[in-house]
């Protein structure tokens, strides 16, 4: 069979993910399955026994997904996910030796350079059966950037948790349901990894800290782990329900719960839950510089508590971004998770059930398709997944597993209000072999059974902890290289647990640390001058009429610098802050400059000089779609913003071509029905009058053979006929041809209908291509009458100092 050309198959939206094939005669057809992506805002669950496939179809969405820029979050509880940085554009058989194993290599008889070199030939040869290129491997590598996190792990980047129980933006709180949620998913998550089944209304300890994080998130104030400790033990409420606090849980009792909470904190097992990058939903969809992300969260070291405390956390963080964003009908972004089966049972309400249950009744309005994947269908509750558009099933182990896999399709069937044939998909699934499946997809008018593609990304299997930590290594390089450019010099300036006394009229904060660094380096609070203004943005001619909070923060450990704000640095406005130090910091002092208030208040009076000059706002216009960007976005934001606007553009637009070209062809298939009736009436009325014809021939001849029994003038008399009906058949067979040529020219207008479809949905694509986004820059400086600062803040911000002598060593900021 000829392998499909790329020009055939590189469309965006549009996901190649194999061939249709014939149950009936076993055999591939030409035909490719293009997967529609705009169907994944309807998520998608992915059904098969291990041999099945499932591997190698999941992998290829989510290389079709990367080469598209759809950003994606993997949860892999197993660790198959990984082998998406495994993808080799030369395809050489030293690409490949790193990956295989020798055990293998000895039981096919060859040496481990002989088994790679099969290997890579064997892979060369697969991508081409499939059309696919050298240039599109290293086209879906230049695509996306694939990472992979181990959170609780340094194995690949960590992600700490330590802010995981920030306040939730204003849309969730305000959110009744969504709120109740996210408090309960948050307790319940918590008190997993402290090893406590906590029910949400039976448990003092889950309805204990649910009360303190609701109270706080509705004050919005952050809440760490560290501050939930002290919050257990004085907690911000005295009642709960009706009764007051002690009555409900004890002083004692709850120092015990601190206690545990604290023995978590305080394990040197748990610290690796506080090194990397805070979690952010929306770092693991992007980078700084706005390109997509493959995020592989790599949960496989973790033990079956902190898996589900990792996965509830990641889930609400999830919603919490979600409700931040936009409605769309376009796909924005996906969250995959690999082996499910025990995050969302039929029976059983573990934390990460309710938070997956309202993803998958309402992510499809923000664009965030979510795609799951299992070998263990009994396991899943099929009445949440019946809000599941697309099923793709492979071949299954039990019966009991095609029984429960039937139940989801018919739920799902029901929810969209398709009809379904149980008995013609159970004789389906019976017949499915390896790396065929059944798509059934509530967007399409019937099933499809296809063998998937070859996948760009070599399939070693699940990658020990040493190859992740390959893998990751030059990652981790930079980012330590990163750390120690943050390192600054400490001086002399000596530490003490003192707390140094600041000029009467100024007040002072300390920044709440969100990251640990390993060692025993003291820990200290270094002074910083904290900057706050609110500018006043306007331009009528964009729609533009906004204030924005902004915040700097001048460093002074080392003394003032002398330009002043000229080497301060803009910090998130959301930065957390409290109004009172930890107890295991120590302060160094203040420098001279910051002693007197006069200076302090100097000091800050030319913010708002440096505001005016150095903050002005870029407002960002797309040529293409003659709009501009909501104000307050960079470059990077402001571009995923046209990109995500030109899919939803795109896609409204193809959705309206294929409208009227549908109307057309319609006609045109009537017509060509019609044609098809006259084509076999015409051909019924030639065969009628040909046998007619043969007929009269027949009576005639015989008839001249028998000349002496019948008159002459009668065998002329039935030439004659003979001779018209022959006429007449001829007649007939040109109406024929002439019905078989209109047949034929229709079928050519609906082929030349076909591709005009096609170039034109080709044209739309390419003119929204994000690679053709040129954008426009205005820039607008604030309304200087409407400028205004706060009142001078000193900051202490949180250090680690590193080195033999602590007056003189190297400080590393923990914030």
């Amino acid at each position: 069979m000829t392998a499909p050309s790329p020009d055939v198959f590189e469309k965006l939206a549009s996901f190649y993910l194999g061939r249709h094939y014939d149950l009936a005669e076993g055999k591939l057809l030409d035909d490719l399955l293009m997967y529609d992506a705009k169907d994944l805002c309807t998520h998608a669950m992915c059904v098969g026994m291990t041999g099945s496939g499932k591997t190698g179809l999941c992998l290829s969405l989510l290389e079709e997904a990367a080469i598209d820029g759809i950003p994606a979050i993997c949860i892999d509880p197993k660790g198959d996910l990984t082998n998406l940085m495994l993808a080799f554009p030369n395809l050489q058989a030293e690409d490949f030796k790193p990956w295989l194993e020798a055990g293998e290599a000895s039981r096919k008889g060859m040496d481990l350079d002989q088994f790679a070199e099969s290997t890579a030939k064997k892979w060369k040869e697969g991508l081409a059966s499939w059309g696919q290129t050298p240039e599109r491997v290293q086209r879906f590598k230049d695509a996306a950037d694939v990472v992979i996190y181990t959170p609780g792990s340094n194995t690949g980047l960590p992600l700490t948790v330590l802010k995981s129980f920030d306040a939730p933006p204003a849309e969730l709180i305000n959110d009744a349901d969504a709120m109740r949620e996210r408090v309960t998913g948050a307790a319940s998550g918590l008190l997993t990894l402290l090893g406590m089944e906590a029910d949400p209304l039976l448990s003092r300890e889950h309805i204990l800290i649910s009360s303190i994080l609701d109270h706080c998130w509705r004050g919005g104030r952050n809440v760490s782990v560290g501050d939930l400790i002290g919050l257990i033990t004085s907690p911000p409420i005295t009642r709960v329900g009706v009764l007051d606090l002690d009555s409900f849980m004890s002083s004692a009792d709850r120092g015990k719960l601190a206690m545990t909470l604290n023995n978590l904190l305080a394990s040197p097992a748990f610290s690796t839950w506080l090194e990397g990058e805070s979690l952010s939903i929306k770092k693991l969809l992007h980078t700084p510089e706005g390109k997509p992300r493959l995020s592989i969260i790599s949960i496989a070291h973790l033990s079956d508590s902190e898996r589900m405390f990792f996965v509830t956390i990641l889930l609400n963080e999830v919603l919490a971004w979600m409700r931040t964003q936009s409605g769309t009908s376009s796909l924005r972004a996906l969250l995959y998770m690999d082996e499910v089966a025990g995050y969302f049972p039929p029976v059983a309400n573990p934390p990460s059930k309710p938070p997956m249950l309202t993803l998958l009744k309402q992510a499809r309005a923000f664009g965030l398709g979510v795609t799951l994947a299992t070998q263990n269908p009994v396991d899943l509750d099929y009445k949440g997944l019946s809000n599941i558009g697309t099923w793709f099933l492979g071949r299954l182990q039990t019966e009991r597993d095609k029984a429960r896999v039937l139940e989801g399709l018919e739920g799902a069937s029901v929810q969209s209000g398709k009809p379904f044939d149980r008995g013609e998909m159970e004789r389906m699934l019976a017949s499915l072999g390896s790396r065929v499946f059944l798509m059934n997809n509530v967007h399409d008018d019937g099933p499809s059974v296809f063998q998937t593609r070859w996948a760009m990304s070599f399939l070693a299997g699940p990658l020990a902890r040493d190859q992740i930590a390959d893998l990751m290594s030059d990652r981790k390089a930079a980012l330590a290289a990163d750390r120690d450019n943050q390192k600054e010099s400490v001086g002399k300036a000596a530490a003490t647990p003192t707390r140094p006394i600041l000029p009467q009229g100024v007040a002072e904060a300390f920044v709440s640390p969100s990251r640990y660094v390993r060692g025993q380096g003291r820990r200290i609070y270094r002074p910083a001058m904290l900057g706050e203004g609110t500018l006043h943005f306007v331009r009528s001619s964009a729609g533009v009429d906004s204030w924005v909070d902004v915040k700097h923060l001048l460093k002074c450990g080392n003394g003032v610098p002398k330009d002043l704000w000229e080497s301060s640095v803009e910090i998130d406005p959301d930065t957390d802050w409290t109004d009172q130090p930890d107890d295991t910091f120590e302060f160094t002092d203040l420098p001279d400059e910051l002693r007197g208030v006069a200076n302090v208040k100097a000091i800050q009076k030319q913010f708002k000089e440096f505001l005016y000059r150095h903050h002005q706002m870029d407002l960002f216009q797309s040529p293409v779609l003659k709009k501009f960007a909501p104000a307050g976005l960079n470059e990077v934001e402001a571009r995923l913003h046209f990109q995500q606007a030109a899919r939803e553009h795109r896609d409204t637009e193809i959705e309206k071509l294929r409208l009227k070209y549908l109307k057309l062809m319609k006609s045109l298939e009537q017509k060509i029905r019609t044609a098809e009736e006259r084509v076999a009436k015409e051909s019924e009325e030639y065969d009628s009058a040909k046998m007619t014809s043969l007929m009269d021939f027949g009576s005639s001849l015989i008839g001249a053979f028998m000349g002496r029994k019948v008159a002459s003038r009668t065998n002329v008399s039935k030439m004659s006929t003979a001779a018209r009906g022959a006429t007449r058949a001829a007649q007939q067979r040109g109406d024929v041809k002439r019905a078989e040529q209109a047949l034929e020219q229709l079928r050519v207008d609906m082929d030349d209908l076909n591709a005009r479809l096609e170039a034109e949905i080709n044209d739309l694509t390419r003119q929204y291509e994000s690679e053709n986004f040129e954008l426009e820059i205005t820039q607008i400086p604030p309304r200087k009458s409407d400028l205004k600062v706060n009142d001078p803040t000193i900051l202490w911000t949180p250090w680690q100092i590193e080195g033999e002598n602590d007056d003189e060593g190297e400080a590393m900021p923990l914030f």
